[in-house]
């Protein structure tokens, strides 16, 4: 049985094991009785967790006394954006004078930031988005197309 796919379906279970086996001769003597050998328990080895628990950190709520708007003219802009934003700070971000490419890549950026950070992104105009913080409440009138980043942000430029 030298084929390897028989040697597979023998170890399976799916056909009759067809080994050579060799006989030797049979002792006739009795062995001599044999004590048992105890082994010591296995030490557990330490183990190292997939992922450590992150404490929770403990935003304060407080009175928004504070909203800051940004102009970003390029992507490097976007620093100043996440900083705020972690601080709690809403942005307003106005992307009239970035070209398209470089608009696209901040909205990416903005909704990770968001993401991330439990936060909400609120699409205002073509060009204009809202980054609203997790304790921060953004109320009034908005139409389903045209209030989250679920819509195109290129469909109305």
């Amino acid at each position: 049985m030298a084929n390897p796919l028989k040697k597979t379906m023998a170890y399976l279970g799916l056909v009759e094991d067809e080994l050579e086996y060799d006989e030797e001769p049979v002792a006739t003597a009795h062995p001599a009785p044999v004590a048992p050998v105890q082994h010591p328990a296995p030490a557990k080895a330490p183990v190292t967790p997939l992922r450590k628990p992150t404490p929770a950190r403990n935003v304060t709520v407080q009175e928004v006394n504070e909203i800051l708007t940004v102009h970003p003219r390029q992507y490097s802009d976007a620093k100043m954006i996440a900083e705020s934003f972690r601080e709690g700070i809403p942005v307003i971000l106005n992307l009239s004078q970035m070209s398209e490419s470089e608009a696209q890549r901040m909205i990416d950026f903005s909704s990770g930031l968001t993401q991330g950070l439990r936060g909400k992104i609120e699409k205002v105009t073509s060009k204009v988005f809202l980054l609203s913080p997790e304790h921060v409440m953004v109320s009034g009138s908005s139409t389903t197309a045209g209030s989250d980043v679920e819509a195109s942000f290129f469909a109305g430029a």
